[in-house]
């Protein structure tokens, strides 16, 4: 089990993250349109797993926002926000910010996301939700990095998503 930082109390999540080298747990989720998709929908392009509690965070809002900034033009990549928000929710953000490549995933209809990520919190007032972390999954959904974001009010490490990926970032590009 992972530990997160949340205002400060440690909570466990159920699980780890899929080592690097697995291959990602293929998944259903909802997306904005309310069809089931799996990770094949992705099959051929890299993928980013963003996996937040929330869009309505406003330190998930910005990860949101900075993936889809620097994945801008990249028909090879994918980028996946999951949360347990509803479809409503992640379109509305998605309208809010203008997003282009960032695609808003639900669990709404499918539970075991959360158990099979390891990002399941199962301690404390987000029990239920899931824990930040971001995944970069190549085109054949093998785990190329992982990273359990400790706090919650943290940010992912940029630089080293960006790098799984193969996109060059400059300082200035990352908040």
């Amino acid at each position: 089990m992972a530990r997160i930082m949340f205002n400060g109390t440690a909570y466990r999540t159920h699980g780890e993250l899929p080592p690097i080298g697995s291959r990602a747990p293929d998944v259903s989720l909802v997306n904005c349109d309310f069809q089931d998709v799996s990770l094949s929908h992705w099959l051929g392009k890299r993928k980013v797993l963003n996996v937040l509690p929330s869009v309505d965070r406003a330190k998930c809002a910005t990860s949101i926002v900075v993936f889809d900034r620097v994945s801008r033009g990249r028909d090879d990549v994918a980028i996946l926000s999951v949360s347990c928000d509803l479809p409503f929710a992640h379109l509305r953000f998605r309208k809010h910010h203008s997003l282009r490549q960032a695609i808003g995933l639900s669990s709404l209809r499918h539970a075991g996301f959360g158990q099979n990520y390891g990002v399941q919190v199962v301690e404390g007032p987000l029990k239920g939700l899931f824990s930040r972390a971001v995944l970069v999954l190549d085109e054949n959904d093998t785990v190329v990095y992982g990273e359990q974001i400790e706090d919650m009010d943290g940010q992912p490490d940029y630089i080293a998503v960006c790098t799984a990926l193969g996109i060059g970032v400059s300082p200035g590009d990352l908040p």
